[in-house]
């Protein structure tokens, strides 16, 4: 089967693996030329993805990736926001030094990227971001608060930036459940998998068609929140 093939330019942080490469690889299938901005170095067969590394955390590395992406492949017309950490523990017995590590990467990172590369979008006046955030997103529960909290910070970071740019720029936030990849074995002091939480999980791929179903939506109309769980997820 022949590619199909676009003029569009997409962007994904964290796009090394997971929910991010799924991503890469959906928009890639569709023929978008994707940059993957990660600090691990993913395996990729598809000619039109390439790897930048970048720490989101590092504003400098922001400012090096804007630079190289914009003078050797051009403003990106999707920017996939999805470099993301987990973290559980105890509010009253953690590490400010790890939860500050976590914030820099769901919540300042995004902010980063929305300086860097929203600009040029909104003087085309077209363009989309899509911000990965989760279900833990507005629920706190034990153990979880500071990723939930850098995750309700993140939708709420997301509905101004759809403010601010109105009504130039799409944006959609897309909220995953429980999803089949390595998340709760990098999580931060975290021990959890998703055998553990015995409500079954989703592929990656599904939240990648979530988002291209909104990256596709008739000019004049948006998709700003879409929630994937599996049946069995109770929260």
């Amino acid at each position: 089967m022949n590619q199909k093939t676009t003029s569009k330019i997409a962007l994904v942080t964290g796009g090394s693996s997971g929910i991010g490469k799924a991503i890469a690889q959906k928009l890639s299938k569709e023929g978008v030329r994707v940059i993957i901005a990660d600090f691990q170095k993913g395996h990729f067969k598809e000619e039109n993805i390439q790897f930048r590394h970048c720490d989101v955390r590092k504003a400098e590395d922001i400012d090096e990736l804007y630079a190289w992406t914009t003078e050797n492949v051009g403003h990106p017309d999707y920017l996939i926001i999805n470099a993301g950490q987990g973290i559980k523990e105890k509010l009253s017995e953690g590490d400010p030094e790890k939860w500050k590590a976590v914030l820099e990467t769901n919540l300042l990172g995004p902010l980063r990227c929305i300086r860097a590369f929203t600009p040029n979008m909104i003087s085309k006046e077209k363009g989309n971001v899509v911000f990965i955030s989760s279900v833990s997103a507005g629920q706190p529960h034990a153990y979880g608060g500071i990723y939930a909290a850098s995750k309700s910070a993140l939708e709420v970071i997301a509905e101004t930036l759809r403010l601010e740019s109105l009504p130039h720029i799409n944006v959609t936030v897309v909220s995953p459940g429980i999803v089949n990849t390595s998340f709760f074995d990098h999580e931060i002091s975290g021990n959890a998998s998703v055998e553990d939480m015995g409500m079954g999980a989703i592929a990656p791929e599904e939240i990648a068609e979530d988002v291209w179903y909104a990256l596709n939506k008739k000019k004049g109309t948006s998709i700003n929140k879409i929630i994937t769980r599996p049946l069995l997820q109770n929260f």
